[in-house]
């Protein structure tokens, strides 16, 4: 179970890492920044597509573990089923957060990085700790099953 966490938290840090770096390097002025200012279109359609992936995102990567299908298949197969389904949620999570950096700074609309932010905030609850590796791997106690139906 250690090193699924550890291998978890590696990709969890790893792609925070190089969302941090390439702000850096579009801060600094090394990469260019502003380039897709001038077009408005792809800029729309970009932000809309977004907004729509960005929130669906969250809410899956929220609420992934309590569906049925992945919550047995956890239970069943604990830490091959955790290495995929957690590997699952930090990519549905952080790879939008990725994009919308990358969007805030080639369209320099600060909508992209509210929503880069909101993914932020949502990556303490999803930090794999070896705690909650280990609860997502258990069965639901009886209350707990019957309210999630």
């Amino acid at each position: 179970m250690k090193q699924i966490r550890n291998l978890l938290a590696a990709l969890f840090w790893g792609i925070l890492g190089i969302a941090t770096v390439l702000a850096v390097l579009f801060e600094t002025e090394v990469l260019p920044s502003g380039l897709w200012c001038e077009q408005q279109t792809a800029e729309f359609l970009c932000r809309c597509t977004m907004e729509v992936v960005t929130l669906a995102s969250i809410y899956l990567t929220l609420r992934l573990f309590k569906f049925q299908r992945v919550h047995a298949d956890l239970v069943k197969r604990k830490e091959p089923a955790l290495k995929k389904w957690g590997t699952f949620r930090l990519l549905l999570l952080e790879l939008p957060g990725l994009v919308n950096t990358i969007l805030y700074y080639m369209f320099m609309q600060a909508t992209y990085g509210y929503m880069a932010i909101i993914a932020v905030l949502c990556l303490p609850f999803v930090y794999p700790t070896l705690g909650r590796c280990q609860d997502e791997v258990q069965e639901l106690p009886t209350t707990e099953k019957k309210n999630n139906k």
